[in-house]
């Protein structure tokens, strides 16, 4: 099993581009089970996570063609020739449960397994489908799967989620674009993600209005055609490298970057002392003074600051002046990376969705172990700021969701190297 060996104490300058983003790309793959002509995906990230949902892709009927070195990526899928998406692959990544809509939408049943993916709570997918079930499919879960249909093709509906998830919004929203009829989703969601899907989608010739805001509403239609659609930039990889000169002093510049998708973060990234400022290709961002100050952060919907940064954000204000509280409030269990922080020294008191981070002066080398996707990067920044050699283990959680990460720290100067294991 492979490591990463980081040497810390190093300032970083130099460039970094930003990848398309896992989390858009996972969300528009399964949209070519809705069309029997290809969709086209440029701008795509080159991840773990992409493969296996190529492969989910692939076991349910789909042709899939990695082009230019995986940034690109041709999905055809003529026919679905079966329409069970089996535990084995579908266990090894929650987005998978995305493929029960455009299924359902399309061939009118589905049998999916119920997914798996990182540790970092229950996540249930019961707004899925309730959603799915308003538009009025038939659904029975038995033995780990669910098994759905919906005879007489899926109906227009009116359906309120009573929280804000992504990942149903999504779901139910490639549905809807061929259910007979107008469906209006309120409390939807508005990450980047989902108007990237619905722009997608509308270029597939899906009738859609309101992405971007918490009401959708979708004009059914009868088919959807092929499309060409280039991935947003990943604003959780944007995000994350930024904290890399935070963290460490420096200055980079983030081709492709966009302060609009990080806008929150952004905001607390300057509260700490942090400059961050617009370039022609991108965003730059510096650490001028010697340490950052403490500031309080809770995770909140798009547009508030995202869970997805909150390890990250936490590494960062282990070494703030002060003291910060972090408040989780989207997944309960998202603090297991606290305890390998604090094996390097830094001080952490959790109590149930809320840690409370006293900054030290310095953060020092330790052996620790990744826990999810998000706290195994947020233990290699700790590791930059650390004084002496740290080895992180257990970084397969890195490889679903960041691309070349030792290549694109090195370039600004990082000591940074992976363990073949």
């Amino acid at each position: 099993m492979d490591s990463i060996l980081v040497t810390g104490n190093s300032a970083l300058n130099g460039v970094i581009p930003v990848a398309g983003s896992k989390n858009a790309c996972l969300t528009l793959m399964p949209a070519t089970l809705l069309s029997e002509e290809p969709l086209t995906l440029t701008n795509a990230p080159q991840l773990s996570d992409i493969r296996t949902m190529g492969a989910l892709l692939e076991s349910l009927g789909t042709e899939v063609n990695s082009l230019q070195g995986g940034k690109v990526i041709v999905l055809d899928t003529r026919a679905i020739s079966t329409h069970t998406a089996d535990y084995d692959i579908v266990r090894k990544m929650r987005a998978s449960i995305l493929v029960l809509g455009p299924m359902l939408a399309r061939g009118g049943h589905a049998v999916v397994s119920l997914p798996g993916g990182c540790a970092i709570g229950a996540r249930p997918v019961d707004l899925h489908l309730r959603g799915l079930e308003v538009l009025g499919a038939e659904l029975d879960l038995r033995d780990g799967y669910v098994h759905a249909k919906a005879s007489g093709g899926l109906k227009g509906a009116t359906f309120e989620f009573p929280f804000v998830s992504v990942g149903a919004t999504e779901n139910v929203l490639m549905a809807a674009t061929l259910a007979k009829g107008t469906t209006v989703l309120k409390n939807a969601a508005r990450e980047p993600e989902i108007v990237d899907l619905a722009e997608c989608l509308i270029k597939m010739g899906a009738q859609i209005e309101g992405h971007g805001t918490s009401m959708l509403t979708i004009q059914g239609v009868d088919s959807l055609q092929g499309a060409t659609h280039p991935v947003v930039p990943d604003r959780i990889e944007l995000g994350t490298y930024m904290l890399a000169p935070a963290i460490c002093g420096g200055k980079i510049n983030f081709t492709g970057g966009c302060r609009a998708l990080v806008g929150a973060f952004a905001d607390k990234l300057e509260e700490v002392g942090i400059s961050i400022e617009e370039s022609n290709t991108g965003l730059v961002v510096e650490r001028k003074d010697n340490r950052v100050t403490a500031v309080d952060v809770t995770t909140e919907p798009y547009p508030g600051f995202p869970t997805d940064l909150q390890a990250q954000m936490m590494a960062l204000l282990c070494t703030a002046e002060g003291t910060s509280v972090l408040e989780e409030t989207i997944f309960e269990n998202r603090f297991m990376h606290a305890p390998e922080l604090m094996r390097m020294g830094a001080q952490i008191d959790v109590s149930g969705g809320t840690a409370k981070v006293t900054g030290v002066d310095q953060l020092k080398s330790a052996p620790v172990m990744a826990t999810d996707l998000r706290a195994s990067v947020s233990l290699i920044l700790a590791a930059l700021a650390a004084e002496g050699e740290t080895v992180v283990s257990r970084v397969y959680h890195l490889d679903r969701g960041y691309e070349r990460v030792e290549e694109k720290l090195s370039a600004c100067g990082a000591r940074i190297e992976r363990i073949s294991g």
